[in-house]
């Protein structure tokens, strides 16, 4: 789970794992696998970079190379 910031500011977390794509629109917009859509304050690269830290934090990336 990667921790994101709502417009109101409330924080939550989400599964990186259900991210269909990142959008700025021009807010940052998480389009879910579900057809959800998820507008959160943090910039696409700050979602990126926690994407990718989750990955490496459960050895996601050792099953790809």
């Amino acid at each position: 789970m990667i921790q994101v910031t709502r417009l109101d500011g409330k924080e939550y977390y989400i599964n990186p794992h259900q991210i269909e794509s990142i959008e700025t629109r021009p807010d940052t917009t998480l389009l879910m696998l579900s057809g959800k859509y998820v507008v959160v304050r943090e910039a696409v690269e700050d979602v990126i970079e926690r994407i990718v830290a989750y990955r490496r934090r459960i050895g996601a990336f050792k099953n790809e190379e």
